[in-house]
């Protein structure tokens, strides 16, 4: 007869094995002294396993991390899962509420880590989501998009020195991984050097949904959970998928003037060096400037909004050893998960 899986304790709450429970963790008043909680998901299995969290929304603005969480809920049953999933849909409450990337503390919080229990507003959150959600975790992803009219290829960041960072970048199945050390001041700063194995899923942009990007991104942790032995494998045909690509390292191109930018290259498009990746000119069509890629790669990442001031990043550019072929690969990933068959209907 096996031994009974001792309870989770988290926020002085005790979740048992092969249950589900809402954890609510104070984290300060409104103005009206009304309470704001951050909500923890304890999603526990029944059989021992590994803890893994799930973090969305530490910015207050990147929201499609929220229903990539919402959907891979729906899709867990305590009686298959091995271990702990800890889900917090919504990092930054405070910001969400505002639709904002800072705290009203003007703070961002995800330059606020390891925080401080009796710091600024960001310190302190981010010193209750390091000792309750990632204190109690061996694993983490945390999903993030690009700024605000910045979309993001669907990519994983990661210190892949790590070994277990490589092996659930390279099973996430997003079309392309880069090896990026972290900025100091952030959360994967932190789990770095405490050597926790935390990959960091990219892709869309802020305050925007993409059916696309939400898909790979729960089949991702779908597949992260299995690999590391959380859920059975499958035995429905996997979805279609890629051989991710490996970037060593990424460049932003610059405008080198200000004007209004008509670009002639999109996310996962490969690019050559001195390649014309747009023209800036100015509203009486009496200018007009290319903007050019320095290096060969494939772009990551890229400005939407068509007014440009000089100095601003505008192609984000990932260096890759055959951008054809990665180019090729986005395209066939892209096709794929439109087509996948999931019990959601597709967001338009």
């Amino acid at each position: 007869m096996s031994e009974a899986l001792p309870p989770l304790v988290i926020g002085g709450l005790a979740v048992e094995a092969g249950s589900r429970q809402t954890v609510n963790l104070p984290v300060a008043d409104l103005y009206t002294r009304t309470p704001v909680h951050l909500p923890v998901i304890v999603h526990r299995g029944a059989k021992a396993g590994p803890t893994l969290f799930i973090s969305a929304a530490m910015h207050g603005d990147e929201i499609i991390g929220v229903e990539i969480i919402r959907r891979v809920l729906k899709l867990l049953h305590q009686q298959e899962l091995s271990g702990t999933v800890l889900a917090v849909p919504v990092v930054n409450v405070l910001a969400f509420m505002h639709q904002s990337r800072y705290l009203p503390d003007r703070r961002d919080l995800n330059r606020s880590f390891p925080g401080s229990e009796t710091g600024s507003l960001a310190a302190r959150l981010a010193y209750l989501f390091l000792k309750e959600v990632v204190g109690n975790s061996d694993y983490g992803i945390d999903l993030h998009t690009g700024a605000i009219h910045r979309p993001n290829l669907p990519q994983i960041r990661a210190d892949l020195s790590n070994p277990d960072n490589l092996r659930l970048a390279k099973v996430f199945g997003a079309p392309l991984f880069l090896d990026s050390k972290p900025t100091e001041g952030t959360l994967r700063a932190y789990t770095t050097a405490a050597n926790k194995p935390v990959i960091l899923y990219e892709a869309c942009e802020a305050l925007r949904f993409d059916e696309t990007a939400i898909r790979i991104g729960v089949q991702g942790i779908l597949n992260v959970l299995t690999e590391l032995g959380m859920l059975p494998p499958s035995t429905e045909p996997a979805p279609p998928g890629v051989t991710p690509v490996l970037a060593k390292s990424d460049f932003w191109v610059r405008a080198p003037v200000s004007g209004i930018l008509r670009a002639q290259a999109g996310l996962g498009d490969a690019v050559k060096k001195g390649q014309v990746l747009g023209v800036i000119g100015d509203p009486f069509g009496e200018q007009e400037t290319p903007v050019t890629a320095a290096a060969s790669g494939i772009v990551i990442g890229r400005v939407m909004l068509p007014l440009i001031y000089e100095g601003e990043a505008v192609f984000h550019i990932a260096r890759v050893e055959t951008p054809g072929e990665t180019a090729s690969a986005v395209d066939q990933l892209a096709v794929h998960s439109a087509s996948w068959e999931q019990e959601e209907p597709r967001i338009v």
